[in-house]
């Protein structure tokens, strides 16, 4: 990715623009990564997949548009990108179905849930009365 962002023109605000773009997707794809892989939670690992992947698509719309670009003429690096997000993109899709389903909690939102999985009874669901500021606080402090 730097040697692709090295060649790109100076004094073209656009591509100074994109150029911004491209670093900031693809730096957020290893720090994502490291996210999924540091907890074992479905939800949490699918939440972290769901994001690399949009930065993942965003990246290759990014280096893709420079070859609509008259300054840009270094396509060979356009072509070799992309070629290696489709690589990416096949991992990613074997790693994600990997996930243990069933390590996960109830997303309430309903994105992040394993397929069939079964929602929570009411009995079983968290909620607000459950909390006890008390249970936080210090006996010292009384």
């Amino acid at each position: 990715m730097e040697s692709l962002i090295a060649t790109l023109p100076e004094d073209d605000e656009y591509i100074q623009d994109t150029k911004h773009f491209m670093r900031e997707d693809a730096m957020m794809i290893p720090a994502k990564i490291a996210g999924a892989e540091g907890g074992d939670l479905y939800s949490i690992r699918m939440q972290n997949a769901a994001i690399i992947r949009d930065h993942a698509m965003h990246l290759y719309v990014q280096v893709g548009s420079l070859r609509f670009h008259e300054t840009y003429k270094n396509l060979e690096y356009v072509k070799l990108i992309r070629s290696e997000i489709d690589a990416f993109r096949l991992l990613f899709i074997e790693w994600v179905e990997g996930f243990d389903t069933d390590n996960h909690i109830w997303d309430d939102w309903g994105l992040f849930n394993p397929p069939g999985a079964i929602p929570p009874s009411d009995a079983d669901h968290y909620s607000d009365d459950d909390f006890d500021d008390d249970d936080f606080l210090d006996d010292e402090e009384e």
